[in-house]
């Protein structure tokens, strides 16, 4: 089923869309949330909590495309779990408490770091604009699908040492780049 028609069944609220998007991206989302959290069962509850989120959010969000829509919301949930687990095994109980109730309380952020980050990102897609398709491909799985480099060669058909030495130099590269436009000092 194609992107739109399952949207079209969020619209109507009808609950086949949840499973025609998990029938056609489930596997790509529990992947993604897996690699970060290494724990089956909180892989697939982040899955689920992010078809709520889909669910609650279409309508009026009309999300396109639809994957990217998806696992971002996937990785965001399987990151705040993993950093909660994090903190807990820390004997953090008081930085989980507090993140619980960040989400009733202002954002102690300004408008000046929220520009900041913005301004990143904008600097650091201009230097994925700069690399080749393969390249961006290594690092996106990498960086953003955490993606393991034995997957990931096995993706693009490279060597493990291959995938390796790349993700490195492209690091430093990164680096180069964002000291030339003054992001670091």
């Amino acid at each position: 089923m194609d992107d739109d028609k399952i949207i079209e069944l969020f619209f109507e609220r009808s609950e086949q869309g949840i499973r025609e998007l998990d029938r056609k991206y489930g596997k790509t989302c529990y992947a993604l949330s897996y690699n970060i959290l290494n724990n089956r069962q909180d892989a697939e509850e982040c899955v689920n909590d992010a078809y709520l989120g889909a669910w609650n959010a279409i309508p009026p969000t009309k999300p396109k495309p639809l994957l990217s829509y998806i696992v971002k919301i996937v990785r965001n949930i399987s990151l705040k779990t993993y950093w909660a687990k994090k903190a807990t095994k820390r004997g953090g109980l008081y930085t989980v408490a507090l993140e619980e109730i960040e989400a009733c309380i202002a954002d102690s952020k300004n408008v000046e770091d929220e520009m900041e980050v913005k301004e990143l990102a904008r600097t650091i897609e201009k230097f994925l604009d700069t690399m080749t398709p393969e390249n961006r491909v290594i690092f996106m799985r990498r960086y953003w699908f955490s993606d393991s480099y034995k997957d990931i060669a096995e993706f693009v058909g490279l060597s493990e040492k291959s995938v390796s030495v790349r993700l490195s130099r492209i690091r430093q590269k990164m680096k180069q780049y964002l000291i030339e436009r003054e992001v670091f000092a």
